[in-house]
């Protein structure tokens, strides 16, 4: 390959790390034509940019992009597959769906709001991530719980106070 080929192949990589902002490096290895098949068309379906990718090529484009992702070049190593995506915990609700059927994708690392995380043990708290939907959502409920308490007690109220009204002026 050509020096010009590997800088362009570089660069795209570059640019689809700053467009996503979010990547799992997992290993693929292993998995047959069919499995591969599978594994991209369920990636598609969610959303999920899958890229085979040699690691130098990677880890060049990591550092071109001019962040620290210091905390993963460990994990480049072997075969690597990257999962890019937009909600952060799509992937790793992937890899352990699929990870019921076989050992493969092998969660090997991800990095995610800025935060890395490496290692197989750390696959259950990446896929358990909320979505910052999910947590803007949380937020706007818990928002909304003490004033719908409080309209409630105020319509109770409207309905007490006019059966009071209407027994004071049965009486007289």
């Amino acid at each position: 390959m050509k020096r010009e080929d590997k800088n362009a192949l570089i660069e795209s990589l570059k640019a689809t790390i700053e467009e996503y902002n979010q990547f799992y490096i997992t290993d693929l290895s292993g998995l047959d034509a069919q499995q591969t098949f599978e594994l991209r068309k369920k990636c598609f379906e969610k959303g999920i940019k899958l890229v085979v990718v040699k690691n130098t090529y990677f880890k060049k484009a990591l550092e071109r992009t001019g962040r620290d992702y210091s905390g993963i070049y460990n994990a480049l190593k072997e075969n690597s597959a990257v999962m890019f995506c937009e909600v952060a915990n799509v992937p790793g609700k992937l890899i352990q769906e699929l990870n019921k059927k076989s050992d493969k994708p092998k969660f090997k690392a991800a990095f995610l709001a800025e935060s890395a995380f490496i290692g197989e043990n750390q696959l259950d708290v990446v896929a358990s991530l909320k979505s910052k939907e999910e947590l803007i959502g949380d937020i706007v409920m818990l928002l909304q719980s003490p004033m719908k308490k409080v309209l409630g007690q105020l319509q109770s109220g409207k309905h007490l106070l006019g059966g009071l009204v209407k027994t004071l002026s049965e009486r007289e």
